[in-house]
């Protein structure tokens, strides 16, 4: 079964437009987590519009299912990686100034980089995972840079999902296919939703992880929070 990681960098922007600590970051972690979410996934920038660093160090201490911290490796994001050891870290290629994730890396023109920081993170213990197009060749190139596994950038199909779903899913079983023949272990994640998560995750083989947070959070506004993440989960059931 698919597991589920709830990111909550959207609560942290609540939080943050009025400073305090309202809604408590931490507490909704935790009851993500007694709500039925398998994992929790943060991902802190530069600039800290959302989570801040300190936050990943307050998490660290309580999430008892899968800690993920995702962004983009520059060396204050190493460092605290290094310092928290989550179960997994997601290498994301983020410009300091974008709004969200746009794309995966290009895993062949950046392989010795990609090398040096899977081998970092490795040699601490953490699972390492890297952002990547559904494109084949990029699959062969995180197999070729040692990593774990890799997240599929799903923002193309959930774009394309309602104007004709086979062609949008098309690209990722393909991509999820060679992911397997490589013995690479496959998340996925971005702009999934209640609208699209079944189908993908129906037929995308051997999907091991989903990471949803904006989405997720706008339908907590609708059906709160524990009736959501029991929606989502069952559509990876």
């Amino acid at each position: 079964m698919t597991r589920l990681s709830v990111n909550i960098n959207k609560i942290a922007t609540i939080r943050n437009a009025r400073g305090g600590t309202n809604p408590n970051l931490v507490q909704v972690a935790l009851d993500c987590e007694r709500f039925g979410a398998q994992g929790i996934t943060v991902h802190p920038r530069p600039d800290e519009r959302h989570i801040r660093y300190q936050d990943v160090l307050d998490l660290h201490e309580v999430v008892t299912t899968e800690f993920n911290i995702e962004g983009n490796p520059d060396q204050r994001f190493i460092e605290l990686v290094k310092r928290v050891k989550p179960a997994q870290v997601t290498l994301v290629p983020d410009a300091p100034d974008a709004i969200t994730s746009n794309a995966g890396w290009d895993t062949i023109r950046h392989a010795d980089h990609l090398r040096q920081l899977i081998d970092t993170f490795k040699a601490d213990g953490i699972r390492v995972s890297i952002f990547v197009d559904a494109d084949e060749r990029m699959v062969d190139g995180a197999k070729a840079v040692g990593t774990d596994r890799i997240e599929l950038y799903t923002e193309p199909y959930a774009t394309h999902y309602a104007a004709d779903r086979e062609a949008a899913i098309a690209p990722f079983v393909r991509a999820a296919q060679r992911a397997q023949e490589a013995g690479l272990g496959l998340n996925a994640g971005h702009d999934l939703s209640l609208e699209n998560l079944r189908f993908f995750a129906e037929r995308v083989p051997a999907l091991l992880e989903v990471s949803i947070g904006h989405a997720l959070i706008c339908d907590a506004l609708y059906f709160g929070l524990e009736n959501t993440i029991q929606l989502y989960r069952r559509c990876l059931e």
